[in-house]
């Protein structure tokens, strides 16, 4: 669910939203077809089906677990889940997050689904207006949500108030 105006911000709002990008799921089938049809049909062996199984296989674990990320965010601080399964999934506590921002991600920048590297964590499905949180440790975690500037109030007043502090 997700607050459009989000009326009423404070310490305790909480944001929930949802992203998916169905386009790559629909790209990743129709890429899957030529693939397919060039692996030949089967020829009377269970061997020869293995290679169709295993793509197949992929695509649906990518439409169940890369297509969407799920965003709540608030007193309790970001958790990010995945996919209809909501795997994998990280919780970011408010004491580990400096500050959350909204910065505009390029198309060229855009790493569909999780990426892990040594400074960053990407939890990205488009481009566009998408959150960072920048963590107390030098490390940023990018996700992308419906109404990023939302989500990060709800994060910095939360940070804001007197309870967070203690």
């Amino acid at each position: 669910m997700t607050a459009p105006g989000f009326p009423g911000a404070g310490p305790t709002s909480i944001y929930t939203g949802r992203a998916t990008s169905w386009p790559v799921v629909i790209v990743s089938a129709v890429l899957l077809l030529p693939l397919l049809i060039l692996g030949g049909g089967p020829n009377g062996s269970w061997w020869d089906l293995a290679p169709i199984l295993i793509s197949v296989t992929g695509v649906a674990l990518y439409a169940l677990t890369g297509s969407s990320v799920r965003l709540a965010a608030g007193p309790n601080g970001a958790s990010v889940r995945f996919g209809a399964l909501g795997w994998p999934r990280r919780t970011y506590h408010l004491d580990q997050i400096q500050r959350a921002e909204v910065i505009d991600l390029h198309p060229l920048y855009v790493a569909f689904g999780f990426w892990w590297t040594p400074r960053r964590t990407c939890y990205t499905v488009r481009s566009g207006p998408t959150l960072r949180l920048r963590l107390n440790n030098g490390r940023t975690v990018t996700v992308t949500t419906p109404h990023p500037h939302t989500a990060a109030t709800a994060i910095n007043n939360a940070k804001a108030s007197p309870s967070a502090r203690k």
